[in-house]
């Protein structure tokens, strides 16, 4: 099998900063992670109304210093797939937060498996998601 790369999801990143053992158990067996530019705004907005702004921004920089971590930026390819998503979602009944179609619509663009708490993202056609390492086959 070949090696999985793994976006997280909001909610991973902060499961991983919390000793969640599902977040450490996948951040340490997936050869490279990602973060999408939409998780990094949630989370320094998330950081911005917090009581420690500089400490998680700093834990973040640092996170995002490791070579196995990389991130992708939303361009007109993404907008794309985010379109599909819409759709699909839409034809459905299903609707999911604007925010979380971006991150599933740069997960497929990329050819990821998304990591995520969030049972909706198992809507979104053609996407690998899951909270486990077992989900995300990194047994």
């Amino acid at each position: 099998m070949a090696p999985i790369t793994v976006m997280l999801d909001t909610n991973a990143y902060t499961a991983f900063k919390l000793g969640h053992a599902d977040a450490l158990a996948i951040i340490q067996r997936a050869p490279s992670l990602v973060l999408s530019s939409i998780v990094i705004g949630e989370l320094l907005a998330g950081f911005a109304v917090g009581s420690r702004e500089a400490q998680n921004r700093t834990e973040l920089q640092q996170f995002l210093a490791s070579p196995r971590v990389s991130i992708r930026s939303i361009d007109d390819h993404t907008a794309q797939y985010y379109a599909r998503v819409y759709r699909s979602l839409k034809h459905k009944g299903k609707p999911i937060p604007t925010n979380d179609m971006w991150i599933a619509a740069s997960a497929l663009q990329a050819g990821c498996a998304l990591f995520s708490f969030d049972g909706h993202f198992q809507h979104i056609d053609g996407l690998v998601v899951g909270a486990s390492a077992t989900d995300l086959l990194l047994t």
